[in-house]
Formats: structure tokens, C-alpha cells, sequence
């Protein structure tokens, strides 16, 4: 892939842009009421479409969006993490989203320090950000790994503007000190 479609890699994983292979999984993982219930809910097949699509329209426009976490041992994709920016965000965020199969096993920490250091390189940006529900406590356990500090509450744009949020963060100077 080229620069406009990065492809990264961690001992374990492949972090890429969608492609329409992955959207099967994509729907399953967001029929899955647990696996979704923090990263907008339980969806329908149609819904599913439509939000896969909004994440590869985000990286056709912006240039970046959240990459498909795949397996490097199956072949599989197993979630979604990176950079994320729609329109009236609360920040520059790095979020993540995977398949309940994928938990526990520390992907998530590891593709969002591939995903963060990629941000901070390639996106300019001077911080990044966590949007987290409150209750969700193993993404808050995540963000605090990862050297974010919980900054405050935070309200989201419509159509979660009734989600509870709290946004967590660092600043590029954080991340970069702390990985010295």
C-alpha cells in the first residue's frame, strides 16, 4: 500500500485501511450486542453497511480513519483502531473497536501504539484523545496503559450527544517522552 493507504505491522498484527472483505466481520462484530455496545450499539446488517462504508469514505476524504485490525496467525480481522475525526469531534481522537475473540490478548494496546506513533508522524497532530463512556472500564484501563489521563467529561456531537463521554488524552510531547 502506499502512503495514501498505509499498511502497518506489529509482532502480531496488520493494521490497513477497510476493504470489502472485511465487511462480513465488520457486521458480525457489530451484531454482536456486547462487542458494540461502547462504539455505537447493537446494528443491523444495513447499519453495519453504512457505518463501514462512512469509515472508508473517512479515509478516501481525510486521508486517514481507523484501520482494520487483521490477525497475522489467521488471516482475520479482528476490529478497527486508530485515528478518527468526524465533523464537530471533540478532539483528535484514537479509538478502537474489536471483536470480543480479540479480547484479552493485548491487540488493542498493541495497534494503538502503532496507530498513535503513525498519527503523530504522518497526521501532524499535538494531541490525541479518548472518547469514553463511563462505564466502560477495560477502554479506560486502555487509554491509562497507553499514558492518556482522564481530562474530563466531554459531549459528543448528535447523533450521541446523549452517549455519557469522557474524554481521556495526551499530548505529543507525552507520548513521545514516555516511550524514550
Amino acid at each position: 500500500m502506499n502512503a495514501a493507504h498505509p499498511r502497518l505491522e506489529t509482532e502480531r498484527l496488520i493494521l490497513r485501511p477497510p476493504l470489502a472483505e472485511d465487511f462480513d466481520a465488520w457486521a458480525e462484530n457489530m451484531a454482536d450486542a456486547e462487542a458494540a455496545h461502547f462504539i455505537g450499539g447493537q446494528q443491523s446488517r444495513a447499519a453495519a453497511w453504512r457505518g463501514f462504508l462512512t469509515m472508508v469514505g473517512a479515509w478516501q476524504i481525510q486521508g486517514f480513519a481507523m484501520f482494520s485490525l487483521i490477525e497475522k496467525s489467521s488471516g482475520r480481522w479482528i476490529g478497527r483502531l486508530g485515528p478518527w475525526k468526524p465533523e464537530c469531534w471533540p478532539g483528535n481522537e484514537v479509538g478502537w473497536g474489536l471483536a470480543r475473540a480479540a479480547w484479552g490478548k493485548g491487540y488493542a494496546y498493541e495497534a494503538a501504539v502503532a496507530a498513535i506513533d503513525w498519527a503523530f508522524a504522518h497526521l501532524g497532530w499535538t494531541e490525541i484523545i479518548h472518547c469514553i463512556d463511563p462505564a466502560n472500564l477495560p477502554s479506560q484501563k486502555l487509554a491509562q496503559r497507553l499514558g492518556s489521563r482522564l481530562i474530563g467529561p466531554v459531549q459528543m456531537p448528535a447523533p450521541y450527544e446523549n452517549v455519557p463521554s469522557e474524554k481521556w488524552g495526551q499530548t505529543r510531547e507525552n507520548w513521545f517522552a514516555r516511550r524514550r
